[in-house]
């Protein structure tokens, strides 16, 4: 498959999740994982284009503000940026699951909404998570999908029936073998 288009979860793709029953609601609270700056600068060296489409249901919960969600996002583009490791787009639902919003994860809005916004095909983007609502999201929108063992990843494999979805370590070793794969090395 060739990959033009990454769209990517935030928790637990790119950055430590927070811990269980709590949000990621200040910018200082937003730490990458190890590699994730790396893959991304790779990545887009490869000529992939870059998205992030992640639930943020702190926002409708009234953990936190649009403002405080927007700092977080100003800071992770800031440092992907400087990075060598711009996003094209960051994508967020910011209901509660009661709302039952259709672009909440594992609803496909998101990712579609990233495929539209990014004008390249659903057969060349791959979504890339770590929680089974992330692939079932892809799955829905008829997209590939990829798991990472980062954040949820690890739980979510050995919860997985359908093992038709690739396995990496991490978000660097998964864009390791896509930029393997651009650089006509098939």
């Amino acid at each position: 498959m060739s990959v033009r288009h990454l769209i990517l979860d935030r928790d637990g793709v790119l950055n430590y999740d927070a811990p269980p029953g709590s949000y990621i609601r200040e910018p200082a609270e937003f730490r990458w994982l190890p590699g994730a700056l790396e893959a991304l600068a790779l990545l887009r060296r490869a000529g992939v284009r870059l998205s992030v489409a992640t639930n943020q249901s702190g926002v409708g919960r009234g953990v936190m503000s649009l403002a405080q969600l927007a700092a977080v996002h100003a800071r992770m583009q800031e440092e992907a940026g400087a990075s060598g490791a711009a996003l094209d787009a960051v994508l967020y639902c910011p209901h509660a699951p009661a709302e039952r919003c259709p672009c909440r994860k594992p609803e496909p809005g998101l990712i579609t909404a990233a495929i539209d916004r990014s004008g390249i095909c659903p057969g060349d983007t791959l979504v890339v998570g770590d929680d089974q609502r992330d692939l079932e999201a892809a799955r829905r929108a008829g997209v590939a999908a990829a798991l990472v063992r980062t954040g949820k990843g690890r739980r979510t494999e050995e919860q997985m029936r359908d093992n038709a979805v690739p396995a990496y370590d991490d978000l660097l070793q998964l864009a390791r073998a896509i930029a393997w794969v651009s650089h006509d090395h098939t």
